[in-house]
């Protein structure tokens, strides 16, 4: 027989050497890890990536606060209109507390309250003396408005610096959503401190107004989040500048806001003296940038930019600082900024957020070593026992084993990060895959030895036919785990289901080809 021959006769072998190869290159090539750089590269030489069970980090998972009003009839009004008739019916409450959506085609959506004191009662209140008509009213959000919050949480992680975060929904069995977001190696509170607050950021000027012989100071918004062009990283300061973060702002947008600054006197002729924290009521007109409707600093405008705002120059170039007071503040509204508010705030409160450490997560990952290599040996200290031929027992075990190597090549090459679910998916497989080799073998040999090649494929057919009918149970059984969001227990179902494709579709039948060509001659 030629090599082509004995390579057409035996592609399944083929196929699976193929695999083996590419699920190498996957696990350890450096080009297919895109995140780590020369330092992680030595501390983890695999391309493997590690969830938080392994690696330590901070879990999150949270229901979003807010009601929602469906069949809501708008009329011609504008979703904006909506929100701000709504919203003037709610005490302590603004438009961004309402989230009105029109259903496309139609005169009727939804609207949402998503005041942290949002209820259905006071939803509906609103709505009857807005004069809106309505279906019902209903705890939760709508779809929309989760996916824009998992968007604009994904930004505040990215923003922040914090590599290899996932923020994702998840849809328990009696149709509760949540927020699930999950960070390797950060501690609690700086995950909590980035997700917990909605991150609305303005800038607002504070000044004297005299109304009916009566002086007193207001807030008067210039800059909403809407107005920036371009917002820098925090920077610590210098020069006489205190933490800071850098700005520009649209330029449809600067000659209001060089127009508000002159009108209110923060754009002062000589600029202004701003002694906002020591005395509120006495001051000359501050800059407040207020974020969650919490002032987070106060300052004056120096005479060169308020010159350049009175002289109509700045709006051609309107860049400024926001001076923060602390850096910690200045990563804040940084963040904030760049990443946008969120549309609704996590209840946390009615959540579960959990923390695993480093060290713990380096134990998890030990064990997980050291359960994984008894679990082979085992196996194959019990396919042995049972088959006193080593020509029937090694290829056995070896089939067995690249299926691993083929699942984890697969999850190095998707970066799916792997934490103790996943690696009980992979011991089942080796237990599930040996049960299927023990099948074959036993199969085989039931009635003697094989005489021929048409005999040993007649066997090994009925065999099959076993092992596949095993396999549609097993995936039918794990699909519905697989495809609903039950946290720990998808991985498991998906890597089983995956072991068991891999099973069927190449080791199975390679173990075939094997086995024949050692038991059969002719």
């Amino acid at each position: 027989m030629s090599a082509w021959e004995t390579v057409k006769d035996n592609w399944r072998v083929v196929l699976l050497v193929f695999m083996l190869v590419l699920s190498t290159v996957f696990l350890f090539a450096p080009a297919f890890d895109s995140t780590a750089n020369a330092a992680a590269a030595q501390e983890n030489p695999t391309n493997l990536k590690y969830g938080l069970q392994l690696s330590g980090g901070t879990r999150i998972r949270a229901p979003l606060v807010g009601v929602t009003a469906e069949g809501v009839q708008f009329g011609n009004q504008s979703t904006a209109e909506v929100e701000r008739a709504v919203a003037a019916e709610l005490p302590n409450a603004d438009s961004a507390d309402v989230i009105a959506r029109r259903t496309a085609g139609s005169a009727t959506g939804t609207v949402e309250l998503v005041a942290d004191n949002a209820t259905q009662q006071r939803l509906a209140n609103a709505l009857d003396a807005a004069g809106f008509e309505y279906e019902t009213v209903r705890d939760g959000v709508t779809e929309a408005t989760r996916e824009q919050t998992v968007a604009v949480l994904r930004s505040k992680i990215n923003a922040a610096g914090l590599s290899g975060g996932t923020v994702q929904t998840v849809e328990t069995i009696s149709n509760e959503h949540f927020v699930l977001i999950e960070v390797p190696n950060q501690d609690r509170s700086e995950v909590v401190d980035i997700v917990n607050s909605r991150g609305t950021v303005q800038i607002a000027a504070y000044h004297r107004v005299t109304r009916n012989n009566t002086t007193r100071y207001v807030n008067t918004t210039v800059i909403t989040q809407e107005d920036f062009q371009t917002v820098g990283t925090a920077q610590q300061g210098g020069q006489g500048t205190g933490p800071h973060v850098p700005v520009s702002i649209k330029p449809s947008e600067a000659e209001r806001v060089q127009r508000l600054f002159v009108q209110t006197g923060v754009a002062g002729q000589g600029g202004t003296d701003c002694s906002y924290r020591q005395s509120p009521q006495s001051t000359e007109p501050c800059i407040l940038v207020i974020r969650d409707g919490n002032v987070v600093s106060s300052f004056g405008m120096n005479p060169s930019l308020a010159q350049s705002m009175h002289n109509d120059e700045w709006a051609q170039d309107p860049q400024f600082i926001l001076v923060t007071g602390s850096f910690e503040r200045a990563q804040a509204v940084s963040i904030d900024l760049r990443a946008g508010a969120l549309p609704a705030a996590l209840a946390l409160d009615e959540g579960t957020t959990s923390s695993i450490s480093a060290a713990q997560g380096e134990n998890f990952k030990r064990d997980s070593l050291i359960i994984g290599l008894l679990a082979v040996l085992t196996v194959a200290g019990v396919v042995f026992a049972r088959y006193s031929r080593p020509q029937v027992a090694a290829p056995m075990v070896v089939t067995a084993l690249s299926e691993v190597v083929i699942l984890l090549g697969f999850a190095a090459f998707i970066q799916y990060p792997l934490d103790l679910s996943v690696i009980a998916g992979f011991i089942a497989v080796i237990g599930t895959g040996v049960d299927d080799l023990v099948i074959i073998a036993d199969e085989v040999m039931a009635e003697g030895a094989v005489n021929s090649r048409r005999v040993f494929e007649s066997r090994f057919r009925k065999a099959f036919w076993v092992i596949g009918a095993a396999a549609a149970t097993t995936i039918v059984a794990m699909s519905p785990l697989a495809f609903l969001s039950l946290g720990d227990l998808q991985g498991f179902a998906i890597f089983t289901i995956l072991g068991v494709l891999v099973g069927v579709l190449v080791t199975r039948p390679a173990y075939g080809d094997i086995l024949r060509a050692l038991l059969t001659d002719r």
